[in-house]
C-alpha cells in the first residue's frame, strides 16, 4: 500500500452492515471456483519464527541472523521476543475493536473521500461490475507524524488515536531493527539501507472481516503482495483468515503464535535482491510479477498472500505498511551491484514503481517500461503480470 491519490473510487455497501442484516450474499461478492473458491488450502504449516531478542544478544547473534535470512526468503515469518509492551499491544487492539462496534452512523464520519485512501470504507472499486471483498478497512497514514490528516482518525473510543500512535512508535522500532540485521544478511552496510527509509514512512490499514453464512463463495481480501518494503500483520482478536500461497500453488493457512507479530517481505526489499543479483542469478526465475502476483524465487521474497473470512465469527487484523522515502531510487545497492559485476538494470523511481501498483489496481492498460541498461530486455507490464521478454 502507499499514501496517494488514486482517482475516484465507487461506493459500494457496507459489509458489516450487510453481515448483520441476514440477506443472501449479493452476486458481486460470490467468487467462482476458477477465482479461487475452489483452491486447495493446507493447514498444519507452521510459519518460520525468528526471535529479536535473540538477534540482539551477541551471544546469540550470528545464529539467529541466519535463521532471518532464511525465513525472508520463505517471504512470511511470526516475529518472537519482539519487544513491544503487552500493554500497547492489549490498548491497541482494544480501541480497534470499540471502533468497529461502533454504529455504522459514527464510523461514517470517518469515511474516506473518493479521491483518497485515508479513512473508513473501502478502495480500489472503479467498475459497478468489479468483484468485491467481503470487508471494510480504516485506513490511515502514521508517519511522518507532519503527513497524519487527524479528520481520518477517529475520537471514539478517546483512547484510539494515542493507543495508535504509541502501537505506530514501537512497530516502527521494530522495523528498524530488522532492517538493520536484513543488511547484515545481504552483505551491504546497514545504515546504507537504513538511509533509505528515513522519516520511515508508515501507514496502517485496518480489516474487519465480518462472518458469512456461504464463507466457502466469498473472500476477504483477495491475492496480492505488498508495494512496501515490510509489513507488521497484528491480529487483533484471535480468528485467523491469513493464508499465503506455496510454491506448489495451494494456500497455507496461517497459524499465529501468543504474542507474535506476523512479519512479510515486500516487493521493495524483494525488487532490491532481484535487480541487484539480476534475473540470469540461480536463486531467481524468469518471472517477474509484482503487486497483485508473487514475485518468486528471489533470495528475499515477497509472497502473495489473502484473506479468508468465519462463518460464524468476525475477523480483524491491523497491517503496519512500512516504505522506504518516497523520492527515492529503487536499484541495486553499491555493495551489491559490486559483488555481482555491475548493474545490469535500469533503476526504477519509487513513485513510478507506486503508479505501476496503482494501474494494477485500476485494470490498467497493457505497459511496457524498458528495464534493462541496454535494450536486451524489457518489462511487459499487464494487470497480471511482468515478464521478461528477450529480442528476437
Amino acid at each position: 500500500m502507499a499514501h496517494a491519490i488514486t482517482g475516484g473510487h465507487l461506493q459500494v455497501p457496507n459489509v458489516q452492515e450487510l453481515a448483520q442484516s441476514g440477506e443472501v450474499v449479493p452476486a458481486r461478492y460470490v467468487r467462482t471456483e476458477e477465482e479461487g473458491t475452489a483452491d486447495v488450502v493446507v493447514t498444519g504449516c507452521p510459519l518460520p519464527v525468528v526471535d529479536l531478542g535473540r538477534l540482539l544478544d551477541p551471544r546469540s547473534s550470528q545464529e539467529e541472523l541466519a535463521n532471518l535470512g532464511s525465513a525472508c526468503q520463505q517471504g512470511f515469518f511470526q516475529l518472537v521476543n519482539h519487544g513491544v509492551p503487552a500493554d500497547v499491544i492489549l490498548d491497541v487492539k482494544r480501541d480497534i475493536a470499540e471502533f468497529f462496534r461502533l454504529p455504522l452512523e459514527a464510523k461514517n464520519e470517518y469515511e474516506k473521500l473518493p479521491d483518497g485512501l485515508e479513512g473508513y470504507g473501502q478502495v480500489f472499486v472503479f467498475s459497478e461490475t468489479q468483484k468485491l471483498d467481503w470487508s471494510d478497512m480504516l485506513y490511515l497514514m502514521l508517519r511522518p507524524v507532519e503527513a497524519r490528516d487527524m479528520s481520518f482518525w477517529p475520537t471514539t473510543p478517546p483512547s484510539f488515536r494515542s493507543s495508535v500512535d504509541r502501537y505506530s512508535v514501537e512497530a516502527a522500532r521494530v522495523v528498524l531493527c530488522l532492517l538493520r540485521f536484513m543488511a547484515m544478511d545481504m552483505g551491504v552496510e546497514p545504515e546504507r539501507l537504513l538511509e533509505m527509509f528515513g522519516g520511515q514512512p508508515q501507514t496502517m490499514k485496518v480489516t474487519y472481516y465480518p462472518p458469512c453464512q456461504q464463507a466457502g463463495k466469498v473472500i476477504g481480501l483477495s491475492p496480492h503482495t505488498d508495494a512496501c518494503a515490510m509489513t507488521l500483520l497484528l491480529h487483533v482478536n484471535d480468528v485467523q483468515g491469513l493464508q499465503i500461497r506455496s510454491d506448489d500453488g495451494n494456500w497455507l493457512a496461517v497459524e499465529p503464535l501468543d504474542g507474535a507479530i506476523i512479519v512479510s517481505v515486500g516487493d521493495i526489499i524483494e525488487a532490491m535482491w532481484v535487480v541487484a543479483h539480476g534475473l540470469d542469478h540461480p536463486d531467481t526465475r524468469h518471472l517477474f510479477q509484482t503487486h497483485d502476483v508473487i514475485l518468486s524465487n528471489g533470495k528475499y521474497r515477497s509472497v502473495e498472500h489473502r484473506a479468508v473470512v468465519h462463518p460464524d465469527k468476525e475477523r480483524i487484523a491491523a497491517a503496519m505498511f512500512h516504505q522506504p522515502r518516497h523520492t527515492i531510487m529503487v536499484e541495486p545497492l553499491p555493495e551489491l551491484v559490486k559483488e555481482n559485476g555491475g548493474a545490469r538494470y535500469k533503476s526504477v523511481a519509487y513513485a513510478e514503481f507506486m503508479k505501476h501498483f496503482f494501474s494494477v489496481k485500476l485494470g490498467g492498460l497493457f505497459m511496457a517500461i524498458s528495464s534493462k541498461c541496454n535494450d536486451d530486455y524489457s518489462w511487459q507490464y499487464t494487470p497480471n503480470a511482468m515478464w521478461r521478454n528477450r529480442p528476437a
